[in-house]
């Protein structure tokens, strides 16, 4: 299945953003995550295992769509694609990275926090911003802010958003879709907490924006 910009939107809510280092952690977090109705995630690049966690997420659950988080460089453009990444999200835009994002092919959510930097990030041909860190940056009262003079801007904003945040967010009316890393922490994936990371999944498949 190609995976589009637009499909992604459809198919995320909330987003669950995983920090994995252990690549035998990979298939049961995704059956749990999967058991709770999500069917989107983000693989963040933080940790040495993490692209081998990505690929092994795909074959434990080959319909998930799993994309590769904190992309900084070119080059780890490639080695995300190489591993199987669905899509690709930055925590910000460079010179450098902007024309590998833009030619790679992949759904990309490259992240913005102010108004200069979305309006730039759509001008360079990015349709749907990450905004982040989304609390420390304004959280939901900014993104309110410059739907006015930017509605045609669309955020999935991440960055400290809670269980109870997420609606509210998804509520407003450029956001289409939520990343949360409350669903999977550290320490439930660390601890094997799959029956907590499951209910998690559900509860937030269940938000819509």
């Amino acid at each position: 299945m190609i995976i589009t910009l637009e499909t992604l939107v459809r198919a995320a809510s909330v987003i669950p953003v995983l920090t994995v280092g252990e690549v035998e952690k990979a298939a049961p977090l995704a059956r749990a995550l999967k058991a709770g109705g999500l069917t989107v995630v983000e693989m963040t690049l933080r940790t040495p295992a993490a692209l081998d966690v990505l690929t092994a997420m795909k074959q434990a659950e080959p319909d998930m769509i799993i994309g590769m988080g904190t992309i900084r460089t070119p080059e780890q453009v490639a080695a995300s694609m190489r591993a199987g990444a669905d899509f690709l999200v930055s925590p910000g835009l460079s010179p450098e990275l902007i024309p590998a994002l833009l030619a790679c092919g992949l759904p990309v959510l490259p992240g913005v926090a102010t108004a200069s930097e979305a309006m730039s990030a759509v001008e360079a041909g990015f349709e749907v911003l990450k905004f982040f860190p989304a609390e420390q940056a304004g959280g939901r009262a900014y993104l309110k802010s410059i739907a006015g003079p930017l509605p045609d801007i669309r955020f999935c904003p991440t960055g400290s958003i809670t269980r109870e945040m997420a609606p509210d967010y998804l509520a407003l009316p450029n956001v289409v879709c939520v990343g949360g890393s409350w669903i999977a922490t550290g320490a439930m994936i660390e601890a094997g907490d799959w029956a907590t990371i499951t209910a998690n999944a559900a509860a937030a498949s269940a938000m819509k924006p």
